[in-house]
C-alpha cells in the first residue's frame, strides 16, 4: 500500500492519495482513466513528487488521514526530505 503526493506543473497545488498500486494509479491520473478524483483533474495534479509504502491498508489510510491535516508548510518539508528539487518522479 502506498500514500503518494502528486503536484501540478507549477507545483502550487497538491493532492494526497492512496492505492495499492502506485504504477496503476499514476498511470490512471496522467490518462485520466479509472474513477479519478476531479480535484486532481481540475487542477492538473499528475505529477508525483512523493511516497511512502506501508504493509496493510489500515497503515496507509491512516497515514493519508494524517498528512491531509497537516498544513502546506509541512507537507512541503516533508516533500523536500525525499524529494529536495520537487522532481517529478517516475514509477517503474
Amino acid at each position: 500500500m502506498f500514500v503518494y503526493i502528486l503536484t501540478n506543473r507549477s507545483k502550487t497545488t497538491l493532492y494526497i492519495g492512496v492505492t495499492n498500486d502506485l504504477h496503476r494509479r499514476i498511470y490512471e491520473h496522467k490518462n485520466g482513466l479509472g474513477s479519478l478524483n476531479s480535484f486532481t483533474s481540475k487542477y492538473q495534479c499528475h505529477n508525483l513528487v512523493y511516497y511512502e509504502e506501508y504493509g496493510t491498508p489500515k497503515e496507509a489510510i491512516e497515514r493519508e488521514k494524517e498528512l491531509k491535516k497537516w498544513r502546506r508548510e509541512k507537507k512541503n518539508k516533508l516533500i523536500e526530505i525525499q524529494n529536495p528539487k520537487w522532481e517529478f518522479l517516475e514509477i517503474d
